[in-house]
């Protein structure tokens, strides 16, 4: 594993996996309580950024120190006018969420403690949540007059519902693992949740790459437009893949070996 070249905040290192998938790891690494300051909100931007420009097989997101993210550090919002409010949330969006959201590979999030505001934000625009059994997620935006404005509601309702969603954000309240898992915003809870989520974003890597980059357009093309628009570009997206290397030699092992034998080389 190989260290780049980083601040302080996050860390970006990258690994390869033993059937030679490439695999990033970007760690919030910014005191006990990872607080989103500026330096972290850069750092974060700084590495998605690198991440756009030299996508990885597949990406996993986790934290060191006690808590995943104790949330924004309020002196971000003191004094901004309503024209500085809505530059930052527009550029949180175009540089952090929506890029994360576009990689063409699966995208794990590892919460093993606290996990607030802008750091649970984050989590919603990944593909897979992981949790530890002893995590908590909040949006507690209320407190200082605020909505989450990174899109957790939005993608919270997605997820569990826009009932669930309103009364997450409204009462501002705490949230364990196990109630998150049944509302499906967290899709598994793990005793060693940061071995499991290393061990899946591996797995992954080993896949199909472009075929889940597919499924990720057309699970795209449904949030934004239903289920019709979904259908009017899925034969686009998944017709594409028959040009694949992948695809190509999965189909031929199948028919020589059997299932479950491809492998898969991400082209």
């Amino acid at each position: 594993m190989t260290d780049s070249a980083a601040p302080r905040a996050t860390r970006l290192e990258r690994h390869t996996t033993a059937a030679g998938a490439e695999v990033a790891v970007l760690t919030f690494a910014h005191g006990e309580l990872n607080l989103f300051d500026q330096a972290m909100f850069d750092s974060v931007i700084g590495h998605v950024a690198e991440l756009a420009e030299a996508p990885p097989r597949a990406l996993l997101l986790r934290a060191e120190g006690r808590v995943v993210s104790g949330g924004v550090d309020v002196h971000v919002f003191d004094g901004l006018t309503v024209d500085q409010g809505r530059e930052l949330w527009e550029d949180l969006f175009a540089r952090i969420c929506h890029p994360l959201e576009a990689l063409p590979c699966p995208v794990v999030y590892s919460a093993h403690a606290l996990t607030l505001t802008a750091a649970f934000e984050i989590a919603l625009a990944c593909d897979i949540v992981l949790a530890g059994p002893k995590a908590k997620f909040g949006l507690v935006e209320t407190v200082v007059g605020l909505t989450p404005s990174m899109g957790g509601p939005q993608r919270l309702a997605e997820r569990a519902g826009s009932g669930r969603a309103r009364e997450f954000v409204m009462t501002g309240d705490l949230y364990d693992a196990e109630t998150l898992h049944s509302w499906g915003v967290v899709n598994a809870i793990h005793e060693d949740v940061d071995a499991a989520a290393r061990a899946l974003t591996d797995r992954l890597a080993d896949g199909p790459t472009r075929a889940h980059d597919a499924t990720k357009q057309i699970i795209s093309a449904w949030r934004s437009g239903g289920v019709a628009h979904a259908d009017s570009i899925t034969p686009e997206v998944s017709g594409a893949l028959f040009g694949t290397d992948d695809l190509r030699g999965a189909v031929r092992s199948f028919l020589e070996v059997g299932p479950g034998k491809a492998t898969y080389r991400g082209r």
